[in-house]
């Protein structure tokens, strides 16, 4: 008599593969949120993981913070790179394929593009005034930018696409797999696609819009999604409004605000 112990696949919670089903329950999307959420909260660091960029009203994904959900969903990266340099441009397509680590299962992909033809590839600033001197003239220019209400301008040569081919197929990686991460993980509603890298000028274009701490955000409508009944409600809105008024927050007041609305019209639903 066989008495060996056969141990079953555990069944994942929260994960990317909760069920080897058609289409998962309300209750399992809702713990994919919640997980992403508290790990944003817990373990994510402003400005190393993620970051507001000026102008903008959700925060971007960095490519460490990528790299945390992840490992948190056990998703390993693949890449197919497309080589679509030419003379004079280094230019790299990648495409960034998710695979689950326990299954195998091909849970989605990203596309990123990369070119050395991109300003901030192209040009840059010239070491001396004798570089620009001797450099052609359509190989340099002169280049405006305003910033806060000042313009400032500097001079500039045009780059050697060859000695920036790695640092463009490196970028087009990165773009590929944040990607991949918002679609599988479908966190594109707490974070937008990294834009940490255009250049200054391009990111407010003149907008004064205050960013907000989106983990101050995530916290209190974390806890707005765990109530169960009016009077948990009650009491995370007094509690949540009190910290979010000491902050002076008001794009979080805003995101508590609706998730309070949208949740006890919920709780009300229900209990009719």
């Amino acid at each position: 008599m066989n008495n060996d112990v056969i141990e079953m696949p555990r069944r994942e919670t929260a994960g990317i593969v909760a069920a080897q089903t058609t289409q998962y329950s309300a209750i399992e999307i809702r713990q994919r949120v919640n997980l992403i959420q508290e790990v944003m909260q817990n373990i994510m660091i402003k400005d190393t993981h993620y970051g507001v960029i000026p102008g903008t009203k959700k925060p971007s994904l960095y490519k460490p913070g990528a790299e945390v959900l992840c490992v948190t969903f056990r998703i390993a990266d693949k890449y197919e790179i497309e080589d679509l340099s030419a003379d004079g441009i280094s230019r790299f397509r990648v495409r960034c394929i998710g695979v689950h680590q326990v299954t195998g299962d091909v849970l989605g992909e990203g596309v990123g593009e990369c070119s050395s033809h991109e300003e901030k590839y192209k040009w840059r600033g010239a070491i001396c005034q004798e570089e620009f001197d001797v450099t052609p003239e359509n190989l340099r220019r002169i280049k405006f930018s305003q910033w806060q209400g000042k313009v400032d301008k500097k001079q500039q040569v045009r780059t050697e696409p060859a000695d920036q081919a790695n640092t463009i197929l490196k970028m087009a990686c990165k773009r590929a797999k944040i990607a991949m991460t918002l679609n599988v993980t479908a966190a594109s509603d707490i974070f937008t696609q990294d834009i940490e890298d255009l250049p200054a000028e391009l990111r407010s274009e003149g907008v004064d819009v205050p960013a907000g701490d989106p983990l101050l955000a995530t916290k209190w409508t974390g806890k707005v999604a765990g109530c169960n009944n009016a009077d948990e409600l009650a009491l995370i809105w007094k509690a949540g409004l009190a910290e979010i008024k000491a902050a002076n927050d008001m794009p979080a007041y805003n995101a508590f605000k609706a998730a309070v609305e949208a949740h006890g019209k919920k709780l009300k639903r229900e209990a009719q």
